[in-house]
């Protein structure tokens, strides 16, 4: 089992980290209290594997509970539980202008009498502690979103995993299209086989179905050519920091050619290595 504490100065990102944890796989928790984590520790070490990687927000915010953190941590590897500290800075500068971004208080507003620099610098001073035992250490002072992901990423993500999630789609237009779609593709250029008698009551997923719609050359052009553009987009996708890519193919009803580029593409994706889930959000509709 992994624990991850993450931990730092107010304002330096720890909400982007646990984010990004959880799009990776972690079941993340915010400002819990240290004394509760040895306490859910146990119940994930009785969860039989449902609960493999864990991930913690502990900061200021829990006062006098907070204090306590660095005993809770050092009972924890006395116990041999892999448990790492994820260490989050900023400099001064730039945490005073994300508190006026978003115009929140500093969790010690009241006891700095609202000079967000004096907070800061007590801050500072408590976290010293808990600072000098992290295993990780990110200054995000003047990082791009992107590029904070990435270092994420390279620190908790396995070297054979895939941070990427691919889901490909169909859909009908007459239904209305795909919202939440990255990418939506039409095919209502291509043959329909709603007008073959024999293929109109089958979808995509029959092998006639999706042979009538492959078979003439503009069909596999389009086939190769929309494969040759994600394959070439994916990295950038990637490299920008993205955990989830939506392809929405769309056709009249949603039966037959969207269902068939869609299982296609899947296929060519999943040849690639890529984790990839299909859907057909109008197959059954009539």
């Amino acid at each position: 089992m992994q624990f991850i504490i993450v931990t730092g100065m107010s304002g330096s990102g720890k909400s982007s980290a646990i984010d990004v944890l959880e799009d990776i796989g972690y079941y993340c928790i915010d400002n819990m209290p240290p004394e509760l984590i040895t306490k859910f520790t146990d119940i994930c070490n009785q969860s039989e594997g449902r609960l493999d990687k864990v991930a913690f927000v502990a900061d200021i915010r829990g006062g006098d509970f907070f204090m306590k953190l660095t005993d809770i941590v050092d009972q924890l590897r006395a116990e041999q539980i892999d448990m790492k500290i994820l260490f989050l800075d900023s400099s001064d500068d730039a945490i005073i202008r994300r508190y006026k971004e978003t115009r929140r208080k500093h969790p010690l507003d009241e006891v700095s009498y609202g000079n967000i620099r004096r907070a800061i610098e007590t801050e500072r001073e408590l976290l010293v502690p808990i600072k000098s035992c992290a295993d990780y250490y990110i200054d995000t002072s003047s990082m791009a979103v992107s590029e904070f992901k990435e270092r994420m990423y390279s620190m908790f993500l396995d070297p054979d995993d895939q941070f990427l999630r691919i889901d490909v789609r169909s859909f009908g237009f007459k239904y209305g299209s795909v919202s939440e779609a990255d990418l939506i593709f039409d095919v209502r250029c291509l043959p329909n086989p709603f007008y073959i008698p024999e293929l109109k009551d089958k979808t995509g997923l029959n092998t006639e179905v999706s042979d009538y719609v492959l078979q003439s050359a503009d069909a596999q052009i389009l086939l190769a050519k929309l494969s040759d553009l994600i394959d070439f987009l994916i990295p950038l996708y990637r490299k920008e920091g993205k955990s989830q890519l939506v392809i929405a193919f769309g056709c009249t009803g949603g039966k037959h050619r969207s269902v068939t580029f869609a299982e296609a593409l899947a296929k060519h994706l999943k040849q690639n290595k890529l984790k990839v889930r299909v859907s057909h959000r109008d197959i059954d509709k009539h």
